[in-house]
């Protein structure tokens, strides 16, 4: 079973990119490199007859609960959020983060841990993919008690360095910089769901207000991906301005990572791990029945 903590205050700032016009979409995602790259053209206004744009940076645990609260227009959360969104809500086909070798890890201190048995956990949401991730192989080892406290993803590598946490579940750069605080990877989540299932994760997902041009915002999307295609230099200053003071390498990597084919359309493939992902864990019980419809 899972003891959930009171969450940290997650990270959300409004950005300063572009003068938002009168009915201009609130937009929000995170600072993350693979966010502000497929974003950039758009909300920089790059991209002729696209919807104007108000943008707000926002880590997933924040956009994960506002947008069950009915805020923003179109927002990236976590697949495994999804089922907690109502009717009101529509799921994009473009401008998310699915695909193979970039899952979660949880990490320990030097040395790794035998048992989680009775552990502190931190983690980056209780609503993420991630953390559905964690409980399903968590199920697959029998079920250990563990203690989970939900924490800002950039403030876990520290704390479990520090002692805070016997083990830290992890997203995004982490897997490239784990190493630098120390710390041992006790598993893949990635490999072992697709070790065991073949599908790709699907990890972060777009959705937008139903009364909405959804056609549109895809549109958008998807045109403001492919001119960061064409024309990576345009996003770079930009990028690196939101990485949290990433490396050019790290940011480049985690842009190689997490942006794919699944970025500019889920694909049949990407339908099918949607719904095996969150119709298995609703079988589960662990999270309710999808009641928004996968494009």
């Amino acid at each position: 079973m899972v003891a959930l903590g009171i969450p940290l205050d997650g990270r959300i700032e409004d950005g300063a990119v572009a003068e938002s016009a009168p009915g201009a979409l609130h937009l929000a995602h995170s600072p993350c490199p693979n966010d502000t790259f497929i974003y950039h053209a758009w909300t920089s206004g790059l991209i002729d007859g696209a919807p104007a744009t108000r943008l707000t940076f926002a880590d997933i645990d924040v956009t994960n609960s506002a947008c069950a609260r009915g805020e923003f227009d179109v927002a990236k959360v976590s697949y495994a959020a999804l089922p907690h969104l109502g009717p009101e809500w529509r799921l994009l086909p473009a401008g998310g983060a699915l695909g193979r070798g970039c899952g979660p890890l949880v990490l320990t201190g030097p040395g790794g841990l035998k048992s989680l048995q009775g552990r502190k956990i931190a983690v980056p949401s209780d609503r993420s993919t991630a953390f559905l991730l964690f409980n399903l192989w968590l199920r697959d080892l029998g079920g250990p008690d563990v203690a989970v406290e939900v924490v800002p993803f950039d403030q876990i590598m520290p704390a479990v360095r520090e002692g805070r946490f016997d083990a830290g579940l992890v997203i995004h750069e982490a897997r490239f910089t784990y190493g630098e605080y120390g710390l041992d990877c006790m598993v893949d989540l990635g490999e072992w769901w697709e070790g065991s299932t073949g599908a790709p994760i699907p990890l972060g997902a777009i959705v937008a207000k139903s009364h909405l041009d959804t056609d549109a915002i895809t549109d958008a999307i998807r045109a403001s991906l492919d001119y960061a295609w064409a024309h990576p230099e345009a996003s770079r200053a930009y990028i690196a301005e939101h990485a949290q003071e990433m490396s050019e390498e790290v940011c480049r990597k985690h842009i190689e990572l997490y942006v794919n084919e699944f970025s500019r359309d889920l694909g049949d493939e990407g339908r099918a791990a949607v719904e095996r992902l969150l119709g298995g864990a609703a079988g589960l019980g662990l999270v309710p029945e999808l009641g928004i419809a996968i494009p």
